[in-house]
């Protein structure tokens, strides 16, 4: 029998699974990678994405409600940032998996 005492009770995986279905979608990994190197406004994001800016919107929206994103105002502009610091490991997990070049 292995030692459990370092395991999540289920209400925090529930939550954890909660996070990663909504990171769970190609733009918004993409925004996640763009924005660990630093801030980004809606309209920047979405292009980098290839998406319409209120899509990004909806996006950002999504993961700022989740709590991984967190945005400041400056003028009329936007700008967002990463608001959980985890984030970094589980894109670096998601490129060391998927950025290898397939033969």
């Amino acid at each position: 029998m292995t030692d459990t005492e370092h395991l999540l009770d289920l209400a925090s995986l529930a939550e954890a699974a909660a996070c990663l279905r909504t990171l769970a979608h190609p733009h918004r990994l993409r925004m996640v990678q763009l924005l660990l190197d630093g801030d980004f406004t809606v309209g920047e994001l979405a292009k980098s994405c290839g998406i319409a800016p209120h899509m990004a919107s909806e996006h950002l929206g999504k993961m700022r409600d989740r709590g991984l994103l967190a945005a400041r105002r400056d003028g009329r502009k936007t700008y967002y940032h990463v608001a959980e610091p985890g984030l970094a490991g589980i894109i670096r997990c998601v490129e060391n998996r998927f950025g290898r070049k397939k033969p």
